[in-house]
């Protein structure tokens, strides 16, 4: 389980001081699919980056699995459970794509294991398994080999940073199945979403609505999608990808 307790996270900048996560308390269970969604620029991303350790807090804790992970580098949380999936992924010149889920898997990883979880993002293994991270490919394939990564590391605790960004509506779809077996396949763990599209906040078991940097809502799929749909919390697949 990850607990958060009263987190804060504040940035100094020219002309003042400015409060980004403002107390936030919040659990997410074991065996739980977890979407967390609100307006622009209300802290979602932040959030997530806290969780993984991107950024340090200003105040309050992070748990996970009982242990106090506040201070721990982004290679100890890893170690410990966590996975996260970038917006933006990163591009690592040099490194094939099986190199890489390799090095997410921390084992041995033969070349159909590796072809499996591309397919399962929907790529074509035998056009991108020797392939190199680099600037070669777009962002919707880096995004799709990053979410691979996370498959083959079968965490306690998968997040995902706006997995949709980048992939076009075929891709999205297949997406949405990938998060479904997760949930089947990686028995107790978590996945921990931050999403705007309501596809994605369907298939949540519960849903967290930061704004301005509180939490603002938080409860069962049933409970707060209702109070969301029309507003900028949910916004539909067809406006967003047109």
């Amino acid at each position: 389980m990850l607990e958060i307790e009263n987190l804060q996270f504040n940035v100094k900048e020219e002309g003042g001081s400015f409060d980004i996560i403002k107390d936030i308390s919040l659990k997410v269970p074991d065996g739980k699919l977890v979407v967390i969604t609100g307006p622009n620029g209300g802290g979602k991303s932040t959030l997530a980056k806290l969780i993984m350790g991107v950024r340090k807090p200003t105040g309050g804790k992070i748990i996970f699995e009982g242990e106090d992970i506040t201070d721990k580098s982004i290679t100890e949380r890893a170690k410990a459970g966590i996975s996260f999936a970038f917006q933006q992924p990163v591009r690592f010149k040099g490194i094939r794509v099986i190199d890489l889920l390799r090095l997410a898997k921390g084992g041995e990883l033969t070349t159909g294991e590796a072809c499996n979880f591309l397919a399962k993002v929907g790529l074509c293994a035998r056009d991108y398994i020797e392939r190199e991270v680099n600037a070669s490919l777009s962002g919707g394939e880096l995004k799709r080999i990053e979410i691979a990564t996370v498959l083959a590391k079968a965490s306690k605790l998968s997040v995902f940073d706006e997995p949709e960004a980048g992939i076009d509506l075929w891709s999205f779809q297949n997406l949405i199945e990938v998060f479904e077996q997760m949930r089947k396949d990686i028995k107790d763990s978590s996945i921990l979403i931050i999403s705007h599209q309501e596809r994605i906040l369907q298939i949540a078991d519960e849903i967290v609505v930061l704004s301005d940097g509180r939490l603002e809502k938080h409860g069962t799929r049933d409970e707060v999608l209702p109070t969301l749909l029309g507003t900028q919390s949910a916004v539909s697949v067809c406006k967003r990808l047109g």
